[in-house]
């Protein structure tokens, strides 16, 4: 290990030993108003600090996410049955619902991912009684451009362009823009000799 890694391990176990009071207090995620309260509160730490903290905090109050993950200023999950994979990067003043973000994604900032379909219950007088929200499954090694909206399922290795607003599944290793996002050409690899 490189003196850096063992900084960043140092600095996460110092984190995490700092939050688990305040994962504690929000019941690990189970206690929804005491999570969204820590949430926004954390949302708005500023600088590299912030994302260490941001990162231990979900890694106490997310269904599962990595301690290698960058969160940005302004950014927070809206429902802690979210999961985000090991070196994901979310950019600044997301809000992301109930969504699996796969491994080495990348967030740009503005994009919203209110979690995928949902399904509006109401009485007999046709008022809104609630709501039932599906996961939005974001595969490894996508991007996603700023200021997207994304309510489908994204396949792994896909990019989303910037502004696009995905209300159908993308297929893995494409790209797709546009409102709604619709399948532009295939991603070219290049292979490297």
């Amino acid at each position: 290990m490189t003196p850096r890694q063992i900084t960043k391990k140092f600095v996460q176990a110092a984190c995490l030993g700092i939050l688990f009071p305040v994962g504690l207090a929000c019941g690990f995620g189970r206690y929804s108003t005491f999570y969204m309260f820590f949430a926004h509160i954390f949302a708005l730490a500023p600088g590299v600090p912030g994302n260490f903290l941001r990162s231990a905090f979900y890694k106490y109050s997310l269904r599962d996410c990595s301690l290698d993950t960058t969160i940005a200023f302004g950014t927070f999950f809206s429902d802690c049955d979210a999961s985000v994979g090991p070196t994901v990067s979310i950019g600044s003043f997301c809000v992301i619902g109930r969504a699996r973000i796969g491994a080495r994604s990348q967030i740009s900032s503005h994009v919203e991912i209110p979690s995928g379909r949902h399904e509006h219950e109401r009485d007999a007088e046709r008022r809104l009684v609630g709501s039932v929200y599906s996961e939005v499954v974001i595969g490894a090694d996508c991007w996603i451009g700023a200021s997207a909206i994304v309510m489908a399922n994204v396949g792994p290795g896909t990019t989303i362009g910037a502004g696009s607003v995905v209300v159908r599944e993308i297929p893995a290793g494409v790209v797709a823009v546009g409102n709604p996002a619709r399948v532009i050409r295939p991603i070219q690899t290049e292979m490297k000799e």
